[in-house]
């Protein structure tokens, strides 16, 4: 049998990336991103520490009227800031908020410098791990954070007003850098992710779909396999029952023909059936249903032969398509065996068939029906047919009409939903 691309019947419906034949991720260090998250973001972390240090010291040296513990004060604040870029892709917006933190405790030069390259890369991630929005409104916030502690120390220190409004501005800058930077990766990524989601949804909908045909199909050889085996059976049990009771050598010599002949023309229908399901055929045109050559007198022919009394009367002309002659074939051929089956000692099977304008009717009426049971009405031959028809757009019903009789009613329109 041949596999389907992923085998999600043995995984539950959850395709793996060798299922979606996902192309291999481009560059070394992306791959290496991918595979190790929390090492990136220590090497992140360490990167920003290092890069922070000298830009705190180049303010310290430059600015004055800081004492040493507020530049002590600004190095653990910018250490702090950078170790938190470890947890940068699960709490983006905290990280963000600890790396702004020295615009509320040192001056302007010193926050700039402490919180410069952790704020960027906290910014940049709440845009790719948050969400575009989140990302805009951090950026608003602190913003408006960096312009009052800019003017605030403009309006204690007129004299270095400018120095204030230009770091403030440029840490603004940079943050906008970073928002529009993290933006574009984090709509890419989304992206990304959304395709491959949709893939997986794809591949999952594509199995559903071959196990409901696979189901389909089944049930289809099912209801063939039992309409072709359950008549065949139940014609050649009755011939062969008759050629044992008859003491006519010559009667028991055509029973035993009969048996024969009704046994062959199984096979062969059950051949065609099941060479559908060989993998090692090369007819891509290979017959989904059996071979149409035999006739309803030909069934009736069957029947009379095993001994049973059917009459069969045929009104209308039967030009009808393949799938509504098959169905008239298989529901003759069912109400038939069922009388032969359930009333052996029938006096009558009257087979009717009518087709009109209005589509077909077929009734199959018997006498001496033994006893009726619901195991009956719902066997697999009756349930096998009601499929049939409903395939068709057509109804069926099967029941007693009267004291020891029962009839089968099968109604088919001209051209059902899948003819």
């Amino acid at each position: 049998m041949r596999r389907t691309p992923s085998s999600v019947l043995g995984r539950g419906l959850a395709p793996t990336e060798d299922d979606l034949r996902l192309p291999r991720p481009p560059g070394v260090i992306r791959r290496f991103w991918e595979r190790h998250p929390l090492t990136t973001d220590i090497v992140i972390a360490v990167l920003a520490l290092l890069l922070s240090f000298p830009a705190v010291a180049a303010s310290s040296s430059v600015t004055d009227g800081l004492s040493g513990w507020g530049a002590a004060v600004a190095i653990g604040l910018s250490a702090i800031a950078c170790v938190g870029l470890v947890w940068r892709r699960r709490r983006p917006v905290l990280v963000f908020v600890v790396s702004m933190l020295p615009t509320l405790v040192v001056e302007v030069g010193f926050a700039a410098a402490v919180s410069g390259p952790a704020s960027l890369i906290a910014l940049y991630s709440i845009a790719v791990y948050r969400g575009v929005r989140a990302c805009w409104i951090a950026l608003g916030v602190a913003c408006g954070v960096l312009a009052l502690n800019g003017l605030g120390y403009s309006l204690f220190d007129p004299a270095d007003a400018s120095v204030y409004i230009n770091l403030a501005v440029t840490t603004i800058v940079g943050l906008l850098v970073a928002a529009l930077v993290g933006v574009n990766v984090g709509n890419r990524r989304r992206y990304l992710e959304a395709l491959i989601d949709r893939s997986r949804q794809l591949v999952v909908e594509r199995d559903q779909q071959a196990q409901l045909a696979a189901a389909a199909e089944r049930t289809r050889i099912a209801r063939e396999m039992h309409d072709i085996v359950s008549h065949s059976l139940t014609v050649v049990v009755a011939l062969a029952e008759g050629a044992v009771a008859t003491p006519d050598t010559e009667r028991a010599r055509e029973a035993s023909r009969a048996v024969a002949a009704t046994a062959r023309d199984a096979l062969t229908e059950m051949r065609v059936m099941l060479g559908v399901l060989r993998t090692d055929t090369a007819d891509a045109d290979a017959p989904l249903g059996p071979l149409l050559d035999a006739s309803l007198h030909d069934i009736v022919a069957a029947a009379r032969g095993a001994g049973a009394p059917v009459t069969l009367t045929v009104t209308g002309q039967p030009t009808v398509p393949t799938a509504h002659r098959l169905a008239v074939l298989r529901i003759v051929q069912e109400g038939i065996t069922n009388a032969m089956r359930h009333a052996p000692d029938a006096s009558y099977v009257r087979v009717t068939t009518e087709y009109s304008d209005e589509g077909i009717r077929i009734t199959v009426e018997n006498d001496g029906a033994r006893e009726v049971d619901a195991a009956t009405v719902a066997g697999w031959g009756l349930t096998g047919l009601r499929e049939r028809v409903a395939n068709i757009g057509g109804t069926l019903t099967a029941g007693p009409s009267g004291p020891s009789t029962w009839r089968l009613t099968a109604e088919i329109p001209p051209e059902g939903p899948h003819a």
